[in-house]
């Protein structure tokens, strides 16, 4: 029996995705252990009588474990994903609210930007904390993690706990090079798609058919033959710097200086303005809507092809069946012209010996420099927490590049200041002081 363990299960959409991707492969039926953890006792059992639909649709003759104690749920785990999330719906809401009323306009706000400073302060601590439980109680574990903001935590958790066994995954690269191939139209599995960079902003550096003939020169006329396509975000960086980014248009918007400030641009790009309020008001839709559909008896197993990295993962470890997947882990060289210590998004293959991220060598230049760009609020952002130095919040949000384009100095500081005092005791006790 393998343990696999669901921690923060009771984001209930991840979690189903990913049993119902394990569940529906006959290699695993009777072969696993699932083990649900979440701090909010409702929230878990509502993800117990979830699993235990899933099982029983797929006939897969798992055993369903719930557990609020997150220690003995990691207990001897063979593999772990997680989902941390510290503050809810209401800390993110701080998180828009509060810059709204300096002019600072966000869309997705989790992983940069003021937003994402914010919730990395808050989550970094979590995460170090279960980095500390996994070395303890399951050491050999591969850890999968869906928690934002990823390069953050990724880095945090290696540096403050030496765990290795992290791997962060992500829908973005997976889900751009199936619309790639969609808009080139060619089946998805007859193409070479290599991607690298930096989680949300990783970039398709290898786009070619089965006989390694690029396949941008295909792209660049589906582009020029669809005007609607070249007002998206993506286009316009894809244009500018000669690779196609692999995060939607409008959290794109967010990593560089030239859009948020502008009303003219993020009209002519389309960039929704506090799209992820509408996501986490959504967020809280499906939960409900879950809860409606098991009280009901629906059937609730997803029985069709989709991109699921966790779970391709999982299916590779478990069954040996080698397959190539996107994660973030401890660069370590794995790009040469991005920082040792930086959590990189990477091609990665895996089977029954675990993940084995592929060196990409260097970046093109232009590309480095985007996510250095990036990198410096990760690394202030990390600081702050592991050091616990309170400049470092305002260093980051300073050096952020939407946040610097749009406010002078004198604003993000009264920003800072002011999001400090309202997340209160969500944020550690050095930086709060």
């Amino acid at each position: 029996m393998s343990r696999i363990v669901f921690v923060g299960a009771g984001n209930v959409e991840p979690t189903r995705r990913i049993l119902s991707d394990l569940f529906l492969s006959e290699q695993l039926h009777g072969r696993l252990d699932i083990v649900l953890h979440d701090d909010d006792p409702a929230r878990l059992a509502t993800a117990e009588a979830l699993a235990r639909t899933l099982n029983a649709e797929a006939g897969a003759g798992a055993r369903v474990i719930g557990h609020t104690d997150r220690r003995r749920a990691l207990d001897g785990a063979d593999h772990v994903v997680a989902t941390i999330e510290v503050g809810g719906f209401e800390a993110t809401l701080r998180d828009f609210q509060i810059p709204h009323r300096y002019g600072l306009r966000q869309t997705i706000g989790d992983t940069i930007g003021i937003g994402g400073i914010f919730r990395g302060l808050r989550t970094i601590p979590a995460a170090v904390e279960l980095g500390r439980e996994l070395i303890e109680l399951c050491p050999d574990a591969w850890l999968l993690s869906h928690t934002d903001p990823m390069a953050m935590t990724g880095w945090a958790m290696h540096e403050a706990t030496g765990f290795t066994r992290f791997a962060g995954v992500c829908h973005a690269v997976c889900d751009t090079h199936a619309y790639l191939a969609d808009l080139v139209g060619r089946d998805l599995d007859e193409l070479t798609l290599r991607s690298a960079g930096v989680n949300h902003q990783s970039f398709v550096l290898v786009f070619a058919d089965a006989e390694g003939r690029s396949l941008y020169p295909d792209l660049d006329a589906a582009l020029s033959a669809d005007a609607e396509l070249k007002s998206h975000v993506r286009v316009e960086m894809y244009r500018r710097f000669g690779f196609f980014p692999t995060e939607s248009s409008e959290h794109a918007a967010e990593y560089v200086p030239w859009i948020m400030r502008h009303a003219a641009e993020t009209s002519r790009l389309g960039v929704p303005v506090e799209e992820y309020l509408r996501r986490a008001g959504m967020s809280l839709h499906i939960y409900e809507e879950t809860r409606r559909s098991l009280a009901a008896g629906r059937p609730l197993l997803i029985r069709w092809q989709h991109q699921e990295p966790a779970a391709a993962a999982l299916l590779a470890m478990l069954t040996g069946q080698e397959k190539l997947v996107h994660v973030n882990v401890r660069n370590g060289g794995l790009i040469g012209n991005l920082p040792e210590e930086a959590c990189v998004e990477v091609p990665a293959v895996v089977d029954a010996k675990g993940i084995r991220p592929q060196r990409v060598g260097e970046l093109p230049i232009q590309l480095a420099a985007l996510n250095r760009t990036f990198l410096n609020v990760v690394e202030l952002t990390v600081r702050a927490v592991l050091d616990g130095d309170r400049r470092h919040v305002l260093h980051a949000a300073m050096l952020d590049p939407n946040t610097a384009a749009t406010l002078p100095l004198p604003a993000i500081e009264a920003l800072c200041e002011e999001l400090l005092a309202a997340h209160g005791d969500l944020l550690p006790e050095a930086v709060r002081r």
